[in-house]
């Protein structure tokens, strides 16, 4: 019995590390302001990437971005995959931001992800 929970520790152990330091995932309303379309921007730790690995881009709508993690993640035996999950989210978020979208949440959750992904108020 203590050999599976010391197994589950071990497995769960970079979501656990990656809460404490990078905080829980968190969803902030951002919209394109040509199409007005609205998509999620996602600071902190993916744990959907942890759990999910290279799907999590594919389901977002990077499809070559997910196949080029997809083959990372194999040739490297999972380890890319471990890696990403502590730095998607930031990537993803910088990606969106770059082509134009624009934060439309609360002004406080606004500047948490300028805090967090280092850019000046717009």
């Amino acid at each position: 019995m203590i050999v599976i929970a010391v197994i589950i520790l071990v497995y769960l152990s970079p979501l656990i590390i990656g809460s404490l330091f990078m905080g829980f995932q968190k969803k902030v309303k951002s919209t394109h302001p040509e199409s007005k379309l609205n998509k999620p921007i996602f600071v902190g730790y993916s744990w959907t990437y942890f759990f999910f690995g290279f799907f999590v881009p594919i389901f977002r709508g990077e499809i070559v971005v997910g196949l080029l993690h997809a083959i990372l993640s194999f040739i490297t035996f999972g380890l890319f995959w471990l890696i990403m999950s502590f730095l998607y989210n930031r990537q993803y978020s910088e990606r969106l931001i770059a082509s134009g979208w624009q934060l439309s949440d609360t002004e406080e959750r606004n500047q948490m992800v300028r805090l967090k992904l280092r850019i000046s108020d717009q």
